[in-house]
């Protein structure tokens, strides 16, 4: 009796552990996958064997691992029995993949960590909503402060002139006394009170103010292009891409280093994505000097755009110029708002057929 519930009970883990909707690992203390369920898989895109092969360090985004690693060594250690985070994992097929881990400990019987069972929630939806929210919004924020800025100039420059017109009309009760009784020029006189306070009620209204310039920084131009390159090195292999920095290692440029990965990201993104079916793909990135600016020329030999037919419309929200399955039309109107909010510029030279150069002009630092 004690044997058959026994087996019930390991059929009944075996089960749970295999069929549960979310991931569940069971990993050594060298962090070598001992088992994963189907969840697991699916999540990842490796065969079983394929993940048993590995650690989780290998498929584990370098930018997360550090931090990973801290808290698993302390697990280790018996400084925390469990703890829980965010990470990235690399799918077989080189995308990124979000997930939330919870991971605890099973110790043996003199208390030493035997294995850690790991559950992971997979959030990558959530992540890339939540990053094409922030993208938006601080669209719109630039949006609210070229608004502001322009709300603020206009109100100046007619409370210039309504101030023009309160002089002029004391210099007529005081040149022509005869016409300051006049029911036309009491009307004028209260229609220019009227827009003074107007005038204070927008200034008053105006609750967005000029918002203070972000801080720009002096980012190594050549580093951030290597970790981008990072970032879609699996999907650059799956897709027989070639991608070269040539940039200039000394280069420093002035921008926010948030903006700068995403431009950067989606340029490559973009030149993976609008490959040539008819010739090895490459993406050369290069850079020059132009008065204060510095040049990223973005090259590559793709599909390319048909400029007198598109170019009008490059850079504007939800435009698309092919069938490809991912175009959304959003990827170009966030980069080209991202590149001009720290004072740049953009260009493009395309022949349909042949590639695409993009050329970003970014303050230059030095």
């Amino acid at each position: 009796m004690p044997e058959e519930i026994s087996h019930v009970k390991e059929k009944l883990f075996e089960n749970i552990f295999n069929y549960a909707k979310g991931g569940i690992a069971i990993v050594s203390p060298k962090g070598k996958w001992l088992k994963v369920n189907a969840s697991i898989v699916d999540l990842l895109g490796y065969s079983k064997n394929e993940i048993y092969s590995m650690t989780f360090q290998d498929i584990t985004h370098r930018d997360d691992l550090e931090s990973d690693m801290e808290y698993f060594n302390q697990i280790l250690s018996g400084e925390i029995d469990s703890y829980q985070i965010q990470k990235r994992f690399f799918h077989k097929n080189g995308a990124i993949v979000w997930g939330h881990i919870n991971v605890s400990v099973f110790k043996d019987e003199v208390g030493e960590p035997r294995y850690f069972i790991s559950q992971i929630t997979d959030i990558t939806a959530q992540k890339e909503a939540a990053l094409h929210h922030n993208l938006l919004m601080d669209i719109i924020q630039d949006k609210n402060k070229t608004l502001n800025d322009f709300a603020h100039i206009a109100t100046h420059d007619i409370r210039t002139h309504v101030g023009n017109l309160d002089s002029i009309t004391g210099f007529i009760e005081e040149d022509c006394k005869p016409i300051v009784a006049h029911e036309s020029f009491l009307m004028w006189k209260e229609s220019v009170k009227n827009l003074q306070e107007t005038l204070s009620h927008l200034d008053d209204i105006r609750t967005v103010q000029s918002s203070q310039k972000k801080d720009l920084k002096a980012l190594p131009l050549h580093d951030y292009i290597n970790h981008a390159i990072y970032n879609v090195a699996g999907i650059a292999r799956k897709q027989d891409v070639v991608i070269s920095n040539n940039v200039d290692t000394s280069l420093k440029v002035r921008a926010i280093a948030a903006y700068l990965d995403s431009i950067i990201l989606n340029f490559l993104s973009n030149a993976i994505k609008y490959k040539s079916q008819d010739r090895l793909p490459k993406i050369e990135i290069s850079s020059r000097y132009e008065d204060s600016y510095a040049i990223i020329d973005i090259k590559d030999n793709g599909i390319g755009i048909d400029l007198d037919k598109h170019g009008h419309q490059l850079f504007t929200l939800n435009a698309t110029f092919s069938d490809h399955e991912d175009s959304r039309g959003i990827g170009l109107f966030i980069t080209k708002n991202h590149i001009e909010s720290i004072g740049g510029k953009i260009e493009v030279e395309s022949e349909l057929g042949k590639g695409t150069c993009f050329s970003v002009y970014l303050k230059n630092a030095e």
